[in-house]
């Protein structure tokens, strides 16, 4: 990034306890902006990319790591302060929980073998983390980023959300074996499975089969539907509805469309196919959904 054309950017930061904080982070300019916040080695942070890219700088420019559109990033070091040095790329959202680590061994201090740094051989080690963010995460961050609700539960919810988030990011399927999967070490077979992803993000309202999409993609059905799972955490079509039904929430948040016209953007030719969809996924219709936005 160009240092010489860095705006100041600023951050949301929600309490969710002591020593328990949400930052929301958006850079909606057309310049780079740059945001800082004092994070000292008793903290543990995870951040999450939602859209666009952002640096986190560390060692007064000495070193640096990236997490991109759909990706997060964990630090953790023991040993050293990591403030929060961050170059956020235009029309860039974060969504970061900072934790002590004390409140983070609560959390787990149960399951303190089954996360790699809480045990005991890695507890005064430096610790960072890239992984990519599964459909399931990907909603919870938008609920973070986009909640409307009245003041009086505002807090409550996004304590939820930010528990959500953490047992989301930590829950491993017992699928998700790399040893099961060995094609995906290779970095080619990775990048087959993200063109998939965006195949049927890009044909939502009709998308291919399987067989097709992976004839398209170039690998195998297998290969396709286990790596698509090791990858995103779900399955092809699973991860085609959440993303289908983020999409028409969103859309329905804008008040451009009518019930009928986002069912059909998503690929529900019927008004009643969309609705039932709809609930199964948020409890609620497209309509009572709608009308909640407006009393907010």
């Amino acid at each position: 990034m160009n240092k010489e054309n860095v705006a100041l950017g600023s951050y949301t930061e929600v309490l969710i306890e002591d020593g328990f904080y949400v930052l929301k982070i958006q850079n909606d300019t057309r310049e780079n902006q740059k945001v800082t916040r004092e994070i000292d080695s008793s903290f543990i942070q995870f951040h999450f990319c939602l859209k666009g890219h952002a640096k986190f700088i560390f060692n007064e420019g000495r070193y640096a790591l990236e997490v991109s559109e759909e990706n997060s990033l964990l630090l953790y070091n023991t040993e050293l302060d990591l403030p929060m040095n961050m170059e956020l790329t235009p029309n860039s959202w974060l969504v970061s929980i900072v934790m002590t680590i004390r409140k983070f061994h609560s959390l787990f201090s149960k399951e303190a073998d089954y996360i790699p740094f809480l045990s005991a051989d890695n507890k005064e080690k430096k610790y960072y983390a890239q992984e990519g963010v599964s459909p399931a995460i990907a909603v919870v961050l938008s609920q973070i980023m986009n909640y409307n609700l009245h003041p009086s539960i505002k807090e409550l919810y996004i304590r939820a959300k930010v528990y959500e988030l953490i047992a989301l990011y930590f829950n491993t399927s017992t699928d998700a074996d790399l040893e099961q999967c060995p094609f995906l070490v290779d970095e080619d077979n990775v990048k087959r499975i993200r063109q998939a992803k965006e195949i049927m993000i890009s044909h939502m309202s009709e998308p291919p089969s399987l067989p097709e999409l992976a004839k398209q993609v170039g690998l195998s059905l297998k290969k396709l539907k286990e790596g698509f799972k090791q990858i995103y955490g779900d399955t092809v079509y699973s991860f085609l509805f959440d993303y289908k039904m983020e999409h028409a929430r969103r859309l329905l948040e804008t008040g451009q469309n009518n019930v009928n016209e986002v069912g059909l953007k998503v690929g529900y030719s019927t008004s009643s196919h969309f609705i039932a969809a709809f609930k199964k996924k948020y409890g609620t219709t497209p309509k009572k959904y709608v009308m909640s936005l407006s009393n907010a």
